[in-house]
């Protein structure tokens, strides 16, 4: 009769690819049960976004299966996110696991539709996802997400947030009327970051996305002074303004002590619709990339630019749900997966550490 010691033996030859290291020396294998022949267990990744889930899945059942004594093997894939980093100075938010700001250098290069898009990508594979709108000057967010009224209500003296799309969102534009300027200084808007953070019933979550105001202002620094914040992903286009404006945002979350997760580039690339096989780089080639090289940092992917974007947006319907066959779309969905990839990365470190140092 095989033993469980070796079906762990057997389930050792699996590596994870990002980590590093055994599926069993990470504690990815749960629940091994063994009887009259038939081994059932869970491999529990730490995201389920990973996009060699199901050739892990594969790889285990047949090494298991190969072991003598064995008639049947039932691999159950599962996903827990790991939590991030520890709590920061002030706000203890126990029941969000990872923090991850959206921001860029400038405006204008679609910060929050990839915002949008991303959190939404994370829903469709199962995370828990919250939105916060942090962008108080130019929050677009509700209006990307088709939510054109809000009630508000408490709940243990904190504010419900609104739900679209599988995600839970927070934004000023809830809070105030639609052509309301947002007149506001640094008191103030730290003021705001805080309530969105602490004064909100966000319940259980795996990522708080927070849309960041474009620049290296107010907002970026209460964030980081506040929560820990798990990591930033930096938006740019590939053209040189945007880049030359994303390397100071890059400097000022590493002066601040936040992980940079990497850099997406939007509207890298025009297809037009009557013929695909064609590309017009109208803002330049491989401006992120070579940023992403320059800093050593993760270059997360690209999102070419398309009419499905900006129709999905006013409509309301993000891009990853009204045309998921698009390539804008599928792009959306493959950046959101690196972007899990290098949260489940970072958060792991320590684990990591404590692994090598126990050999």
């Amino acid at each position: 009769m095989v033993t469980e010691n070796e079906v762990l033996k057997a389930l050792r030859q699996i590596m994870d690819p990002d980590l590093r290291k055994d599926i069993v020396s990470l504690g990815f294998v749960r629940d091994l049960k063994i009887e009259d022949g038939v081994v059932s267990f869970r491999i529990v990744l730490t995201t389920p976004a990973c996009p060699v889930k199901d050739e892990m899945a594969r790889q285990a059942e047949r090494l298991v299966a190969e072991l003598q004594g064995v008639t049947k093997v039932n691999v159950t894939m599962d996903a827990e996110v790991p939590r991030g980093r520890g709590v920061a100075n002030n706000l203890e938010l126990p029941n969000v696991k990872n923090i991850i700001a959206v921001s860029s250098g400038k405006g204008g290069v679609g910060k929050s539709t990839v915002a949008v898009n991303l959190a939404v990508s994370l829903a469709l594979d199962g995370a828990r996802v919250g939105l916060m709108d942090a962008d108080v000057y130019g929050p677009n967010v509700p209006i990307m997400l088709g939510v054109k009224s809000y009630e508000p209500q408490i709940l243990e003296r904190k504010l419900v947030p609104t739900e679209a799309h599988g995600i839970k969102m927070i934004s000023m534009a809830l809070l105030a009327a639609p052509d309301q300027a947002m007149i506001m200084r640094g008191p103030m808007l730290h003021g705001v970051v805080r309530q969105f953070l602490s004064d909100v019933a966000w319940g259980e979550l795996d990522y708080l996305i927070v849309d960041m105001p474009p620049g290296t202002g107010d907002v970026q620094l209460s964030l980081a002074q506040l929560v820990a914040v798990q990591g930033a992903v930096l938006v740019t286009t590939p053209q040189t303004v945007s880049t030359a404006d994303v390397r100071r945002a890059l400097k000022m979350f590493q002066t601040v002590g936040v992980p940079i997760l990497g850099i997406i580039e939007n509207m890298s690339y025009f297809t037009p619709p009557d013929m695909p096989e064609k590309r017009y780089y109208i803002f330049g080639e491989g401006g992120g990339k070579k940023l992403a090289e320059e800093y050593k940092v993760p270059f997360l992917g690209e999102i070419p630019l398309g009419i499905e974007v900006r129709e999905a947006g006013d409509m309301g319907i993000p891009v990853v749900i009204s045309s998921p066959g698009s390539p804008q779309a599928k792009s959306f969905k493959k950046v959101a997966e690196e972007v899990a990839r290098q949260v489940s990365i970072e958060a792991m470190k320590q684990e990591l550490v404590i692994l090598t140092k126990s050999k």
